[in-house]
């Protein structure tokens, strides 16, 4: 069975900088997911648990507020 999709939320406001984690590809516990830019510094954002990323809600380049999704993740 199919676990539901856990929303990833923004700890900061910032830049979505660079998407690691593609769509449908199994990450590992601790997988570099995404990085986020906040005030010249770069935050990866990584898997609590193993699973994928179902779609992101933001694109490379696009701006992201502190509470917002950023994408959703389907744990294993």
């Amino acid at each position: 069975m199919t676990q539901p999709a856990i929303p990833i939320i923004a700890e900061t406001t910032g830049t979505l900088w660079k998407i690691v984690a593609q769509p449908g590809v199994h990450q590992a516990v601790g997988a570099e997911l995404f990085v986020l830019e906040s005030m010249k510094m770069e935050i990866p954002v990584e898997a609590d648990v193993s699973g994928h990323i179902a779609s992101y809600l933001v694109a490379e380049g696009e701006m992201v507020e502190e509470g917002q999704t950023v994408a959703h993740f389907i744990p294993d």
